[in-house]
């Protein structure tokens, strides 16, 4: 296949991906709550920024503001790229921090793309806090914007760890982003997710132990609801399981790393396509042996972005360059 390619270049290390890990440890112990989806209000540097810790910081500071390449309302999708991308954040994050590297990437090769803030209240840093169903409401309000804005009758969507998992799933098969039906009237033709906590993570066993002491509920009533939404076995995780992984009418792909921390075990990440749908479940060392990205550093990965690229059109997929710089990306 074309993008297992490997070629032979240096072993690729994203840049920050230490301060990035800790930065994702200590996000969701601050407090997080419910809110709406909201368009970016505040202006994002002229200049892309393309090192993690360095948007981590910013998107900290600047909660609302809008990574460079996104939420253009005035964009009308192209022939070659006819829907607009939608970025989905993963937990206790925000747009910011989770898209600074995406988002102008795919801005480049030119694509419509928005990246709401979900989960949270405006001015607090750390969204996608709350319950997951009532965030995929969020999701689905914001969509309808988008197809309205842009005339575009389907959206793709990106997301990264609950971005890409849960909420883009419950938003799929409960709150209208798609027909089973009629599966042509789906809103949503593509969900490409990063490291997705599609059947609940242990945070490297963190999960199992609070789960066994009844904690759940106090590191919910603390981070946000989203905690419990999440794990293994959760009521959230049971419902949408229940039917099966997928819905008719998408294309589903999963991009996740062995290093994952926090959705563990990371086999947990892949889908199984049910009828109507494909699903390509893809570890990202397969394609890169040497591409050492966790979970979090995972969003800020050029092999994985590369992967994203030709997941978002595979009539036109070209072979993974790992361990490409970020300069050389291009398109």
């Amino acid at each position: 296949m074309a993008d297992r390619k490997v070629s032979r270049s240096r072993p690729h290390r994203p840049r920050g991906r230490w301060a990035t890990l800790c930065a994702g440890v200590a996000l969701p112990l601050a407090l997080g709550l419910t809110g709406t989806a909201t368009a970016s209000a505040e202006p994002a540097p002229p200049r892309p920024v393309l090192d993690v810790a360095a948007a981590v910081a910013y998107g900290l500071v600047h909660p609302e503001a809008a990574p460079a390449g996104a939420d253009d309302w005035s964009c009308r999708p192209s022939r070659a790229h006819p829907r607009p991308v939608v970025l989905l954040h993963g937990s206790a994050a925000n747009a910011y921090a989770n898209w600074s590297m995406l988002a102008p990437y795919l801005k480049s090769l030119g694509y419509c793309v928005f990246a709401p803030n979900y989960g949270g209240t405006p001015g607090n840093p750390f969204k996608a806090t709350g319950p997951i169903p009532k965030s995929a409401r969020q999701v689905a309000r914001y969509v309808d914007r988008v197809l309205k804005a842009t005339g575009a009758r389907k959206v793709d969507l990106v997301g990264h760890s609950q971005g890409g998992g849960p909420t883009p799933r419950w938003y799929l098969r409960f709150e209208g982003g798609t027909d089973p039906a009629h599966p042509k009237r789906n809103k949503v033709r593509r969900l490409i997710a990063l490291a997705p906590s599609n059947h609940g993570g242990d945070i490297s066993g963190v999960g199992t132990v609070t789960g066994r002491l009844g904690l759940d509920p106090a590191m919910s009533a603390v981070v946000g609801q989203a905690w419990s939404d999440q794990m293994v076995g959760s009521a959230v995780n049971r419902r949408l399981d229940r039917d099966g992984d997928t819905q008719p009418g998408v294309s589903y792909t999963v991009v996740s790393t062995r290093y994952d921390l926090f959705a563990t075990p990371y086999r947990n990440n892949f889908l199984t396509a049910g009828p109507g749908a494909t699903v390509r479940n893809i570890l990202i060392q397969d394609v890169c042996p040497q591409d050492m990205s966790d979970h979090l550093s995972l969003a800020y990965d050029t092999n994985a972005a590369q992967l994203v690229r030709n997941a978002l059109d595979p009539a036109h997929a070209r072979p993974v360059r790992c361990g490409l710089t970020l300069p050389l990306l291009g398109g």
